[in-house]
């Protein structure tokens, strides 16, 4: 036990010891400890953003549908744009986007 000798008293001390070890459970092998703390705060963090971008998406639908069911051209406009429908006397042209690739 001469080992324990060279060791000042107060880190032997049994309360040292037995907070230490509390903390090294809470900090490290917990279920809640840092590293999942970490993790859950960038998650909620990116369900934020995404929530933020699904409210805003969701406000211009309903701005583009409350549109459509008051006038009657631009329920016209919009068949055009998004199905390529086209009247009776009407030839369709589609032209594609150039792409990125030579």
């Amino acid at each position: 036990m001469k080992i324990l000798q060279h060791i000042p008293s107060w880190l032997r001390s049994k309360y040292l010891i037995t907070l230490a070890g509390f903390a090294a459970i809470m900090l490290f092998l917990d279920k809640n400890d840092l590293f999942t703390q970490a993790e859950r705060r960038r998650e909620l963090r990116e369900l934020r953003q995404n929530k933020d971008y699904y409210t805003k998406a969701v406000a211009a639908e309903r701005k583009e549908l409350e549109a459509l069911r008051k006038d009657p051209s631009a329920l016209e406009k919009y068949a055009r744009e998004k199905y390529m429908m086209k009247r009776d006397n009407e030839d369709l042209f589609i032209v594609p986007e150039k792409s990125e690739k030579p």
